[in-house]
């Protein structure tokens, strides 16, 4: 979701510093946050739950950025 779009939605104040951004929103719309991205949806908690086992059984790869997971 486009992050003007998002911060609209939550309604929401953003700001803007080279490179980073920071969304402030109230506490009230955490919920609206996590379903604007798709937090709630089952296969996202699939998805951790699977995360979740490999993390336990010790299949894991060590990462020092999600950057890495997207420039594959």
């Amino acid at each position: 979701m486009e992050v003007n779009k998002l911060a609209t939605v939550l309604n929401s104040k953003i700001i803007k510093k080279s490179n980073v951004i920071n969304v402030q929103f109230k506490r009230e719309d955490f919920e609206k946050f996590c379903n604007a991205l798709g937090l709630y949806k089952k296969e996202f908690i699939n998805s951790l739950k699977k995360s979740e086992n490999d993390y336990k059984e010790g299949r894991i790869k060590g990462r020092k950025s999600l950057y890495e997971l997207v420039k594959r």
